[in-house]
């Protein structure tokens, strides 16, 4: 049994020592040196290079920027996404064709994305032009420059993008709750309310606290969209920049590779102390008793 077990899992074993641990131990190394990014480094700096992302106020505010996104995909996304996964849980018309629409830009390539809209957000974009054209052209904007709006026209293309993975997760979460409790809630007398906030969303829980933990690492870990629609100058003045744009702009566009390498150690450890708490305060209910003790 340990054999076949060894064997099957050799393949996954491997391939995430090579594509995960090993990376993350090369930056580690190459985050004690002052490196270019060619030949042997031999310039050692040892733990300056971490001192100096701790004590950068650069490194602060894109930190403080990461964790904004992380709050507002949280407080909006969960919301919207069980409201819209109740409503298509329903026996609607449309009902397929609007799963489809709202999955759609979940499978859409970042880069299509961010380009599409950094194009319709400019000041003389389809989005001021059509404000202009119904009559409302006093709310034109720089949506993308403006730091007042930047952080809040990001999170509408955060939300665009990738609410429908949400949803189809909510709406799986849904159809495994079986039928029975609702009918006998409703012949106890519960209203549709009630039903909803005392049966649906505990039972929506693990649901609900998976989607948050992928949330959570995908907005620390974001750098696509960001980088596409704002790029590294404009991100940082519009106070959208993040710790993976700060990573490409002190490193490789410096041509700081070890410096580059440290930021990079620093976001793992970040992402990997985050996942930490969450699993061990969060996710434990739902993890108790997934595993049976004894077990073959």
């Amino acid at each position: 049994m340990r054999l076949e077990i060894a064997v099957l899992s050799a393949p996954a074993v491997i391939t995430f020592l090579a594509f995960v641990i090993f990376p993350v131990a090369l930056a580690a190394y190459y985050g004690f040196y002052q490196w270019k990014g060619y030949g042997e480094p031999t310039d050692w700096v040892g733990l300056n290079n971490y001192r100096l992302i701790l004590t950068d106020p650069a490194f602060h505010d894109v930190l403080w920027h990461n964790g904004l996104i992380l709050v507002l995909s949280l407080v909006i996304q969960g919301p919207l996404a069980i409201v819209l996964a109740l409503l298509l849980n329903q026996k609607i018309r449309g009902r397929s064709v609007i799963r489809v629409l709202i999955f759609v830009p979940y499978i859409i390539s970042e880069v299509i994305v961010g380009t599409g809209w950094s194009l319709m957000l400019q000041s003389n974009g389809a989005v001021n032009d059509l404000l202009h054209r119904i009559g409302l052209g006093s709310l034109e904007a720089d949506w993308i420059a403006d730091p007042d709006l930047a952080v809040w026209t990001l999170m509408a293309i955060i939300t665009w993008k990738y609410i429908g993975f949400a949803v189809i997760l909510m709406l799986a979460g849904l159809q495994s709750i079986p039928d029975e409790i609702f009918e006998a809630a409703q012949i106890d007398g519960a209203s549709y309310w009630q039903i909803q906030r005392r049966i649906t969303l505990p039972l929506l829980g693990p649901t609900i606290r998976i989607w948050a933990f992928l949330s959570i690492i995908g907005s620390l870990q974001l750098f696509d969209l960001v980088y596409i629609i704002w790029g590294q100058y404009v991100s940082g003045t519009a106070g959208t920049s993040t710790m993976a744009i700060y990573m490409l702009a002190q490193g490789r566009n410096a041509g700081n590779y070890g410096y580059g390498s440290a930021v990079a150690v620093v976001m793992f450890v970040i992402s990997l102390i985050v996942a930490l708490i969450y699993q061990r305060f969060v996710l434990r209910r739902d993890l108790r008793g997934a595993v049976t003790e004894g077990t073959v």
